[in-house]
Formats: structure tokens, C-alpha cells, sequence
């Protein structure tokens, strides 16, 4: 199921899914530990003698406040008579995630209400040595395993502390979980499990007829026992209230810090713009890495997750941030890329959020031949967005200390990587991941790569060098277009694989082409790149109802049983916007802009009420699917309107 409505400070992110459970528990790191294994923590209702679980019985409509990292969710039970109006929230400042529930009664008489909520935890991601016990110190259920604490209180008018519960096993024969026991309306008080357990905890609400009760929920997260206590303090001293209200107020503050004109965009697409920056802040570990998913349900698809660092996503993610105004978010970023970067000067497909190196999918040997298994355009992206970074922050002492460690090893790898006749890159991994050659993508990313440096050593006077990476550039920049485009075909080719004379040019067209103006290498009004984009909007664009743009031409990943036979791919975010980028360069009137506007309206209609991007959706009924959210998809959406509005506001002068 697609992951919705993330809350997070960095520290401690929680993922809901479509049925508003909570499915993603990651502390301390963002995307590592995920203390839930993706496993439901059920949310249910007794009344009148009838219990209901949060599933497809219930009428949702998942939503954030306004300007705000604070959910707003509308639940009813017609069966029941009952509506819930909740928030959600993980404190800006410490780490403890809240939940308000509002219960108004809709029969117009008294109820005798009571909330449930079960939590399946997974310590470290498995389910061995786990205790769970009550804890009469704090009046709370705690959960722990070595240096993980999670502490669970509630408070409602009768006061605060727990005062209903059960702590119990799962997932052995004739157990299923102490929500079961929650379902005839009470609990067994059991207070500790050990093993692979399981707690529930129960609140008593009176709900006045055709009136409202609130009750409150909270999780905090630590590494001790001593931790956790004392947020739970923190949180009945302050109130819970006051915490949601001080956090939705910062995070109101940090998303309108800019001012902005959005030009002639509607509404629809504004509105997601605010929302992608509030939730990519979410996908950034305070320590550096910018994930690329938190979503585990894809664990499904290959024992693996999206839960890491690429250089790729990341470097999406900082540029765009950065034009944005967001220049102090990626810092960290950027220090975690010169940490892992290796002593030759490239990035490994991808980390861990502790900096270690993660699996691994690309092989060191390709045709009996030992290889680097990298994708060099996530090395290249690294340097070019950091010079978007410069560009907008101007911080030279920054930017400093990552002159030799970071940008100097990694464009002298660039410049050495490359075949000494042709002056292409050496073959490396694509930026799907999938195929082994040389890219036209990927010598985009090695040239933006290469002036980036080049322009930072002009900036600390080293001339000599800034020469040699511009050379660099320019020479592979003639390679491309003498080996890389496919005159047969008037365009430029996906890729190159190399042969005695030459390169034999993979034909299949592919979206990462429009790479080459998106990246600055080649203008849009160059006859061969606008060849090139008719060819991708013909052959890449979906004839279904849902539309979009697919990656390539009989692209399978994630492609559903139930999907027309004659469709490229799924639509995906990415392509769909690097499209509308395209014809934003293009552009030289309005006119001509306003040939954008259908790509951003896209994205905005396909996305979650909530705002959420997925990677792609299912091209009939627009579904989301594989990982939803993608952080590449938002920044691409934030990247695309800024592109959009700072060309509508050239062309008004």
C-alpha cells in the first residue's frame, strides 16, 4: 500500500498508509531502522458493542494543515454514528510524535466511546528480544530493545497516563496481536511481553449527545529509558496541544519565509509546490543523507528498499531546494558526500543514512572485464548542484573546506574517467540503474559536472585548473555530439556501447535524453534536440485516461497485470516534468510557456489530496505505484515551477 502524509523533524519520521495506520517507525536515523518493519499499528473504535478497525468501512480523507508538517484528517463511520477529526505530528524539537482525536457524535445521543490503538513493533527491523511492559513509573507502555526506547501515553479529560492496556505476543501460532483482545471492548491489563511482542492501549471517551470529546496520543522516541521519561514529562507539563500548535506555527513560518510570485500558475499547482518543500524536509536525516523513499511496502518487490542515499536523487534534491531558498537544508548534504565520497573520486550506487555503503545491485565484472560498478552522472549531479548551492547562498566559507575533498577529487575523477579516444566517459551504469554503456544522460551530468568545477576553481583563482576542467568539458562535449547522435534518426541516442570503430547507438527512445538541455549542455532550439523532444512527446507520451509521460519504450518496472499492451511504460513524475522543463527553456513568450502548464497540472492532478508524489502511478487509473512518496519527484515538481516562474517573470520585463 502507498505511504501517505509522512511527519517528521529529521530524527524521527513516521508513514501512514491509505487506511490512516501507521506503517514506517524510523529513529534515530531517517530511512535506516525501521522499528515498524512496515507492519500496521492499528487505530480502532468501540461503541455500542461493535469494535472497528481504520479500513475500508470508514470514510477518509487524509490532508495536512495548510503551510504545515500537521496532518488534518476527516474519518466517519456512518454504521457507527460516530466522526473523527484528527492531527498528527512529530514536534519540530523533540522527538515525540503526537495525535489529537476529536470524536463528535452523529445520532444525537450520549456515547460511551473508546479509542484503541495497537502497536506492532519491531525493534531494529526484526521482532527477536523485544520487550514490551507497563510501566507504573510514567503510567505508559514502553517498548525497548538495547538502545531503543519508545514510551506510549494518552491523556483525555480523566486525566493523563495509561490506565487500559495489554501487552502480548504476535506472530506465533494462536496469537495474532493484543488488538485482538481490544475488540469486545476491553483489555486484559497483561503488563509485559517479551519476545516478538505487542501492546494496546485503550482510551474511555464520553461523547455528549450531538457533542464532541477530545483525547490525546503520543509516542516518544529515545535511546534510553531516561530519554523517554523525560519526554513524557515534557509533553503533560506543556500540553499536547501547545506542542502541535508550536510546531504547525514553525513549520507555517519556514515554508513562507520566501516571498514568491508564482506568475500565471493556478492554485492546483502552487498549492503542491508548498507542500513538496514541506514534505522533501521530511526525507533529509539531520545528520546529511536526503532519502530517496521511506516507503517499505516495496520491500515486497526484492527484499530491498528505496530507504537510502543516492548521489542522483540527492543532488535533484539539493538543487532544487537551493533555488528554493533552502540553501541551509543541504548543508550537512553536501559534507555527507565529501565523508563517503571514495579516494579515487567517485560515489558507490548509493548508502546507507549512517554513511556505510549499502547494497549493491551493479556487478565488478561486466563481459569478463573488471569494472567500476558505479553510475557516474550521481558523482557528475553532485557538483553541479553544489554550485546551484553556491550560486544561491554565496557562502565561500562553505564551500571551502569542500574544494579539495570533495569538488577537486571528484571532477579530477571525471576528467580521468574518460576513453582516451573518443573522450566520452568510460562506460558506467545508467541512471535507471539498468543498463551498462555510455549514456547521453550521463556525459550530460560529466560535462554540468566538469563547468561546475571549472567554475569554482575560477572562483579560488586557480586558473590552470578551472582551464583543464573547461577543456575537459568541451572535449566531451564534441564527443557526444560526433558519437552520440544518431543521424538515421535526426536525434541524439539513449546510448553508446563501444566497439572498434566507434559506438553502436542503442536506438530506444528514452526520457534522460532531455538530460542534454535540462542539464545546459545543448540549448532546446538546437534543431537535433528539438528532433529529439518530438520523438519522446510521440512515442513516450500514454494514449489511457490517466496520460503522463513513461521513462522508455517497454519500460516493465512495476508495470501491472491489468495495464493496455500497448503502453511505453507507467507514467512517471519525473519524465512528465522533464518534459514541461523543456518547453520552459523553449519558450520566448508567453505563449510558448503556457506550453508547460499541462505537465505541472498533470502532476497535480495525480497526486494524493494530500499532495504526495508517488514515482508513478498506474496509467489507467492512476494509482499510485512502486514508492510513493519519491523525494526525485518532488524536487523535480519544486524545480520545474521555479523554472517556470523566474521564465514568466523574464519575459513580463
Amino acid at each position: 500500500m502507498p505511504r501517505d502524509i509522512p511527519v517528521g523533524n529529521g530524527n524521527l519520521l513516521l508513514n501512514f498508509d491509505p487506511d490512516y495506520r501507521i506503517r514506517d517507525v524510523y529513529f534515530p536515523l531517517i530511512g535506516q531502522e525501521n522499528h515498524s518493519e512496515g507492519g500496521p499499528f492499528r487505530f480502532g473504535v468501540w461503541v455500542d458493542g461493535r469494535c472497528s478497525w481504520m479500513g475500508p468501512e470508514w470514510e477518509k480523507d487524509l490532508r495536512y494543515h495548510d503551510n504545515g508538517l500537521v496532518t488534518k484528517v476527516f474519518l466517519k463511520n456512518a454504521s457507527l454514528g460516530l466522526e473523527l477529526r484528527c492531527s498528527d505530528v512529530v514536534d519540530m524539537d523533540v522527538n515525540v510524535y503526537i495525535k489529537k482525536v476529536e470524536v463528535k457524535d452523529l445520532q444525537g445521543e450520549e456515547r460511551q466511546v473508546r479509542l484503541f490503538f495497537s502497536h506492532d513493533f519491531h525493534l531494529y527491523g526484526n521482532t527477536i528480544g523485544d520487550t514490551a511492559y507497563f510501566d507504573p513509573r510514567t503510567r505508559s507502555i514502553i517498548h525497548y530493545k538495547a538502545n531503543r526506547y519508545f514510551l506510549i501515553s494518552c491523556c483525555e479529560a480523566g486525566g493523563c497516563g495509561v490506565r487500559c492496556y495489554a501487552c502480548g505476543d504476535k506472530e506465533v501460532p494462536g496469537r495474532e496481536g493484543t488488538w485482538k483482545d481490544a475488540e469486545d471492548g476491553e483489555l486484559s491489563g497483561y503488563p509485559v511481553a517479551w519476545g516478538s511482542a505487542d501492546s494496546t492501549i485503550g482510551m474511555p471517551l464520553y461523547v455528549p449527545q450531538g457533542g464532541r470529546a477530545t483525547a490525546f496520543y503520543w509516542v516518544a522516541a529515545g535511546l534510553r529509558y531516561h530519554d523517554v521519561a523525560q519526554l513524557n514529562q515534557v509533553v503533560s507539563e506543556t500540553a499536547p496541544e501547545e506542542l502541535i500548535n508550536r510546531t504547525l506555527h514553525y513549520w507555517t513560518a519556514w515554508v513562507q519565509k520566501e516571498s514568491r510570485s508564482f506568475g500565471d500558475l493556478p492554485r492546483t499547482v502552487t498549492d503542491i509546490f508548498d507542500r513538496s518543500l514541506l514534505i522533501l524536509r521530511t526525507q533529509i536525516d539531520d545528520r546529511g543523507a536526503i532519502i530517496a523513499a521511506t516507503d517499505s511496502d516495496i520491500v515486497r518487490f526484492g527484499r530491498d528498499t528505496y530507504s537510502y542515499m543516492w548521489g542522483r536523487d540527492g543532488a535533484f534534491v539539493a538543487a532544487a531546494l537551493a533555488k528554493a531558498g533552502y540553501t541551509h537544508v543541504c548543508m550537512k548534504f553536501f559534507d555527507f558526500c565529501s565523508r563517503v565520497l571514495s579516494e579515487e573520486g567517485y560515489l558507490y550506487q548509493h548508502y546507507n543514512p549512517d554513511g556505510s555503503l549499502a547494497s549493491n545491485w551493479h556487478p565488478w565484472l561486466v563481459d569478463g572485464k573488471a569494472v567500476i560498478p558505479i553510475q557516474e552522472d550521481s558523482t557528475a549531479l553532485i557538483l553541479w548542484a553544489l554550485w546551484i548551492h553556491y550560486q544561491y547562498s554565496k557562502d565561500i566559507e562553505f564551500i571551502r573546506p569542500l574544494y579539495k575533498e570533495l569538488i577537486q577529487k571528484a571532477a579530477d575523477f571525471l576528467v580521468s574517467h574518460r576513453d582516451p579516444e573518443t573522450l566520452l566517459p568510460i562506460p558506467s551504469f545508467d541512471l535507471w540503474e539498468e543498463r551498462y554503456g555510455v549514456h547521453s544522460f550521463t556525459v550530460a551530468a560529466v560535462i554540468a559536472g566538469l563547468r561546475a568545477a571549472a567554475n569554482f576553481a575560477r572562483l579560488f583563482q586557480d586558473t590552470s585548473l578551472a582551464e583543464t576542467y573547461d577543456t575537459a568539458a568541451d572535449q566531451t562535449g564534441k564527443g557526444l555530439v560526433e558519437h552520440l547522435y544518431h543521424p538515421g534518426l535526426n536525434r541524439y541516442a539513449r546510448s553508446g556501447y563501444r566497439k572498434d570503430n566507434g559506438y553502436e547507438l542503442d536506438e530506444v527512445i528514452d526520457i534522460s535524453i532531455l538530460g542534454l538541455t535540462t542539464l545546459g549542455v545543448l540549448t532546446p532550439r538546437d534543431p537535433r534536440m528539438f528532433e529529439t523532444m518530438k520523438a519522446i512527446r510521440g512515442q513516450l507520451w500514454l494514449d489511457t485516461p490517466v496520460g503522463g509521460c513513461a521513462r522508455y519504450q517497454d519500460d516493465i518496472y512495476q508495470l501491472e497485470d491489468d495495464s493496455p499492451e500497448d503502453i511505453p511504460g507507467n507514467p512517471w513524475f519525473i519524465s512528465t516534468l522533464w518534459l514541461g522543463e523543456y518547453f520552459i527553456d523553449r519558450a520566448e513568450n508567453l505563449q510558448e510557456l503556457h506550453e508547460a502548464l499541462p505537465y505541472l497540472e498533470w502532476c497535480a492532478k495525480n497526486a494524493l489530496p494530500s499532495g504526495v508524489l508517488a514515482e508513478q502511478v498506474h496509467p489507467v487509473n492512476g494509482y499510485p505505484l512502486s514508492v510513493s512518496l519519491l523525494t526525485w519527484s518532488h524536487s523535480a515538481f519544486v524545480w520545474t515551477v521555479l523554472r517556470y516562474t523566474e521564465k514568466f517573470n523574464s519575459l513580463q520585463d
